[in-house]
């Protein structure tokens, strides 16, 4: 039997592909479906990440000295609070998320956020006392760690976010539920449609099949033009989704960057590019191939 190189398949699987124009536009319609909708909700849970990361304040408590307490009962206070549970810590477990500020330091933040408000204050008579930003590690554990620090000798104050924080770890949380069950539901239906539209490339091509191995084609030369279908399905697919994503997320950026939202960050597409475009490549060609896989599966043997 003649040998034929890649481009032989390749121009077989056009054929097929072409032969059964409906169902690979429905193949490929749903499979970019599936690449947007996995991009979105990829996005927006990165962008959730940026701005938790930037309102550093919901993962912070900050607890108030009492004015009157000396230097030794401030760092009392603080090797305690050091001392507890669900406090950050670094890789070699050092506390890092003890921050004291003082009261100098306090007024000095204060009059550089209020240029000439705050002017006749001076540390003479600055009212502000000392105070610790303590970062924690679990947002679970938190009831526990405020009802601790309230029990601190010398603390006259807590100020703790967490409803915000549980706020915005529930809607996190929901985002990727959501997320999971719609990847669930379009990864099935790209599958099938996928699966069937191979199916009728094979159907089409029965009897050329049977004559191959007549005489004596292999099992990998008969398969390989239904993989490289599922392929170009991926490829085009992703290809497809990627300006699709490109587009609906500038047209987002637009809005969130308006005069109403400035608050909050939002990454660039620049920035995000060319991993949405490689992992909409991966699932596209990967969901293509297991769904040509899945097809040949039932004719391998006949």
């Amino acid at each position: 039997m003649k040998r034929y190189n890649v481009f032989y398949f390749i121009g077989q699987a056009f054929t097929n592909l072409w032969r059964n124009g409906l169902m690979t536009f429905v193949s490929i319609a749903v499979l970019m479906s599936l690449l947007v909708v996995i991009g979105g909700f990829s996005l927006l849970v990165v962008n959730i990440n940026i701005n938790m990361k930037k309102f550093g304040t919901m993962n912070e408590i900050v607890v108030f000295v009492d004015r009157e307490a000396s230097e030794e009962k401030i760092e009392e206070i603080e090797n305690t609070i050091k001392a507890l549970d669900n406090i950050e810590k670094d890789e070699n477990g050092t506390v890092t998320g003890v921050v004291r500020v003082t009261k100098a330091e306090g007024l000095q933040q204060l009059k550089q956020e209020n240029p000439g408000v705050y002017d006749d204050i001076t540390d003479e008579n600055n009212p502000l006392p000392d105070k610790f930003i303590i970062t924690y590690s679990e947002t679970a554990k938190v009831p526990e760690l405020d009802y601790q620090l309230r029990q601190i000798e010398g603390l006259i104050k807590v100020n703790n976010r967490l409803d915000l924080a549980t706020g915005i770890e529930n809607l996190k949380n929901g985002i990727m539920l959501i997320f999971v069950w719609f990847l669930i539901i379009l990864f099935v239906v790209s599958l099938f449609i996928i699966v069937n539209t191979i199916k009728l490339s094979v159907f089409a091509r029965k009897d050329e099949i049977s004559i191959m191995r007549y005489v004596g084609a292999t099992r990998t030369f008969i398969s390989l033009p239904f993989i490289f279908e599922g392929v170009i399905i991926g490829v085009v697919s992703s290809v497809i989704a990627y300006f699709v994503e490109w587009f609906l997320y500038a047209y987002i950026e637009r809005m969130v960057v308006s005069d109403y939202l400035q608050m909050i960050d939002v990454l660039t597409f620049d920035d995000v590019s060319k991993y949405v475009l490689f992992g909409f490549l991966a699932i596209g060609i990967l969901t293509g191939v297991v769904g040509s896989s899945i097809s040949l599966g039932k004719y391998s043997n006949k």
